[in-house]
């Protein structure tokens, strides 16, 4: 038991360092796609952009505000599509997805620190915060498969 409440404070410490601490917060300009997303629930916004080309995410940024699920996961996301092929970012996703319903999930590619987020699972009432940037994501990308 004492190894779950580690993990589950070493988890925590994780969330907030992203939340405190925003990997690629910011906006792109140039060509860059651009989706803007909210959670009328609980009122997380976010703009994410990013920059495709080739069939790669060549750079992804958020700006938004939130709460330390919404903003942390966002941050985790961008770290982790980018420089990925558009597949990897999408598999991605539907990894991330599946963890929050509380799926047995692909574990074959490492989620880093994305993986702090599975405790969200035990509160539905979070799982859209902890999904909004990668739905967001999701319909960036599938826009530019088309």
């Amino acid at each position: 038991m004492a190894f779950n409440n580690n993990l589950d404070t070493l988890y925590r410490q994780v969330i907030m360092d992203h939340y405190k601490n925003p990997r690629n917060r910011g906006v792109l300009d140039n060509e860059s796609l651009t989706i803007d997303m909210n959670n009328p629930t609980c009122g997380d916004r976010i703009q994410l952009t990013m920059i495709v080309e080739d069939g790669k995410v060549i750079d992804a940024k958020f700006e938004g505000e939130g709460c330390s699920i919404s903003m942390s996961s966002a941050s985790m996301m961008t770290q982790a599509i980018k420089g990925q092929p558009i597949d990897i970012a999408l598999k991605l996703s539907q990894i991330f997805s599946d963890m929050m319903q509380g799926k047995d999930y692909d574990d074959s590619i490492d989620l880093g620190d994305i993986e702090a987020l599975q405790g969200v699972a035990k509160f539905p009432a979070r799982i859209k915060c902890a999904t909004l940037a990668w739905k967001a994501m999701e319909k960036g990308l599938n826009s530019q498969k088309q």
